[in-house]
């Protein structure tokens, strides 16, 4: 074995070790979120980060339970459910059923649809949330306010409400962390920081809040348990959505971190790998899962080199759950949310942030709102909303892109461009070329750039030229049917150059052939200039009496 080859599994084992220990009080703190049994977020973090490990395409990525899915399921009303246990791991198989069968149809193309403003805001938003969530650990006052942001601000307005002993636990923490992996201990820092910042309070007598105080842990591993089919038509709803936010979250999880070979993440096979890591945890009593930004950042920042820090990972917190967890339970809050407040920073790309604003008040606004939104809206609502704002600023932006040109045809075989005229002369033959979307938006802008028919144009005639358009809207069909009707009553012509035959059977199915006349509308081939130049000629022999 190389030294190379020796390194990366030492980095990998030791990356392993940290995301293995730090999910075991994490584990717990997702199924207090969701309103469940806090075991089933231990259960689902073990076996929903090993069911996928094997079949992701993103290296770091890590498969666990994740604030954005526990609010789901928190709203999902579990409790009135008879079996509200087995309700859970129901959904949680559902779930990756969705994802499996979406991941196989490459439901991961829809990702296209997300801009990378979007991404990005998204990435950047989720680093604040990491932050704004561990601020109640990592302080000792627990806000009673409605959300992060609203909590955040009342530890700002109320500072002397936070508890001296948490924050300097926690402050040691983050001291110890930034020392230490500047030592030959490196990524291992992270838990050795941990470690000794919880020993603080034990010998100090410090009142701080401990793992323990969370839930106990189970000390055993558990038998795997049937869903219950009789739920799964209720569940489907809930299940469509967690599986919405698995793909998103799985896409940052890709977009944030690449890589480490260059090689493109497959968004479909993600998706898959997240499904088969819920079927796995909610078989093993788990909640839903899926790509978590925090714990995957976590990995990446303690030095993992391949998947195989998941497996390692997963075996650490079996051996926790049955060997140590009393150890576990001393474990200090406020030093695990240091941990986490460390990688939330971390996760926050400046220069990617910058990088899009620079790009111009489109790509920016959709990237402010996007973040804005995400921090203080359920990440699926954040994302759609970016999406939708994308989308609608991209139309108006386009719409407003379409420019005219008059083409000259140049005797010598060239083409040349100039400004199209403002008003058609009695005889004129003008050639011209739209660019830009030709879609219902952008018809209005296209006939406004139209040269103007007056009395005065008699005997003119027009040639567009549709080089490289398949499809016609029905918007831009009437905009040529009102144009060449207004040449004809002058007794000149609009002649309209096609691309393809389906932009040809087009015009046909809405009768314009017949109003221009068969004679007016040509079929490009596939020499480039040929039709164009035809359809001149015969405008100049038809309208040219000099000719």
């Amino acid at each position: 074995m190389t030294r190379s080859r020796t390194g990366d599994l030492r980095s990998d084992a030791v990356a392993g070790v940290v995301l293995g220990v730090e999910s075991v009080p994490d584990g717990l703190a997702s199924g207090v979120l969701a309103g469940v049994d806090p075991v089933s977020g231990l259960y689902g973090y073990l076996f929903g980060m090993v069911g996928a490990a094997a079949f992701t395409s993103s290296t770091f990525m890590a498969v666990q339970a994740t604030g954005a899915m526990s609010l789901v399921v928190a709203d999902t009303d579990l409790a009135s459910r008879p079996d509200p246990e087995r309700a859970l791991f129901t959904l949680a198989v559902l779930t990756g059923l969705v994802m499996v069968v979406a991941g196989l149809l490459r439901g991961g193309r829809l990702l296209r649809f997300v801009p990378t403003a979007v991404m990005t805001g998204f990435v950047s938003a989720v680093g604040v949330n990491i932050v704004l969530g561990q601020l109640s650990n990592l302080s000792g006052y627990a806000s009673e306010a409605g959300n992060r942001l609203l909590r955040a601000a009342d530890l700002l307005v109320h500072p002397g409400r936070a508890d001296v002993a948490s924050v300097a636990v926690g402050a040691l923490t983050v001291l110890l962390i930034v020392g230490l992996e500047r030592t030959r201990l490196r990524s291992l820092g992270l838990v050795v920081a941990v470690a000794a910042a919880s020993i603080l309070p034990a010998v100090l007598h410090l009142d701080v809040a401990l793992v323990s105080d969370l839930a106990d842990l189970p000390g055993t591993l558990p038998a795997p348990r049937l869903p219950v089919l009789g739920d799964l038509l209720s569940l489907v709803v809930p299940a469509l959505s967690l599986a919405f936010v698995g793909l998103v979250q799985g896409a940052a999880v890709s977009s944030g971190l690449p890589n480490p070979d260059g090689r493109r993440s497959d968004a479909s096979r993600d998706f898959v790998a997240q499904g088969a890591g819920n079927v796995l945890s909610g078989v093993f009593q788990g909640m839903p899962v899926g790509g978590s930004m925090s714990a995957s950042a976590l990995v990446h920042a303690a030095g993992a080199r391949s998947r195989a820090a998941f497996f390692v990972a997963g075996l650490t917190m079996a051996v926790v759950i049955l060997a140590l967890s009393d150890v576990v339970g001393r474990v200090a809050m406020p030093a695990l949310a240091a941990l986490l407040v460390v990688v939330g920073i971390r996760t926050v790309k400046p220069a990617a942030f910058l990088s899009v604003v620079r790009t111009g008040p489109f790509q920016a606004t959709v990237l402010a709102v996007t973040f804005v939104l995400t921090v203080v809206v359920p990440l699926q609502y954040a994302v759609v909303t970016g999406v939708g704002l994308a989308i609608v600023l991209h139309v108006a932006d386009q719409s407003n892109r379409v420019s005219l040109r008059r083409v000259e045809l140049r005797a010598d075989g060239r083409y040349r461009e100039t400004d199209p005229p403002a008003t058609l002369e009695a005889g004129d033959v003008v050639v011209l070329q739209p660019y830009g979307s030709l879609f219902f938006a952008s018809a209005p802008v296209l006939e406004r750039q139209l040269p103007r028919v007056t009395d005065g144009s008699t005997g003119a005639c027009v040639v567009i030229r549709f080089r490289g358009v398949d499809q016609l809207g029905l918007t831009l069909v009437d905009v040529l049917r009102r144009y060449g009707a207004e040449l004809s009553a002058r007794g000149g012509a609009l002649k309209v150059v096609l691309g393809t035959e389906r932009a040809l059977r087009q015009l046909r199915g809405e009768g314009l052939v017949d109003e221009l006349g068969a004679e007016h509308v040509y079929l490009g081939t596939e020499w480039i200039g040929d039709t164009t130049r035809r359809a001149y000629r015969d405008a100049l022999r038809e309208f040219r009496s000099d000719e």
